[in-house]
């Protein structure tokens, strides 16, 4: 989450799955199934679907925000062969109990979310319309970036050899 100003948007909608756990420890196991284009007027976590063991929600509305800056990255999620969206949902320790955070297209951002421990991450498919979208924010935004070598600095030999005895700094 950059604290640029993004050029694009793309309005998401977020399903998620609550399954039915087999653990004595857990009742259920949450997981980000799919990521939809556009915003229903539906309340967040309003049931979908539900079948004995799996309940599909609605988690809520987010925005993938496009910056300039990581078209590469966008680039190389749609060379993928198959592109992906990161989920991120926070727990919230009482009903609903998820908070959905962010959606992105960015790989090095989908993986930043990891490094929070508690928090629920996931990748999904990235939709045809998102993929065109993103897609398009790269062909207007992507600018080539030439990769510069550093040289190193040469060693002075002299300055890592014996030092006669007397001569140290003291």
């Amino acid at each position: 989450m950059s604290s640029a100003t993004p050029l694009g948007r793309i309005p998401v909608s977020v399903l998620v799955e609550r399954r039915k756990a087999s653990s004595p420890w857990i009742d259920y196991v949450w997981t980000p199934s799919a990521v939809l284009c556009g915003v229903p007027e539906t309340a967040p976590w309003t049931p979908i679907s539900q079948t004995a063991d799996v309940t599909t929600f609605y988690a809520g509305a987010a925005e993938i925000l496009l910056y300039r800056t990581e078209t590469g990255n966008y680039r190389d999620n749609l060379a993928a062969g198959e592109p992906k969206l990161w989920i991120l949902l926070r727990p919230t320790g009482v009903e609903p109990a998820y908070d959905l955070l962010a959606v992105t297209a960015d790989p090095a951002e989908g993986e930043s979310f990891t490094e929070v421990g508690n928090d629920l991450v996931e990748m999904v498919p990235m939709p045809a319309p998102i993929r065109e979208a993103v897609a398009a924010f790269v062909n207007a935004h992507h600018v080539e970036r030439p990769v510069f070598k550093r040289k190193r600095d040469r060693a002075d030999p002299e300055a890592l050899g014996r030092r006669p005895r007397g001569s140290e700094d003291k």
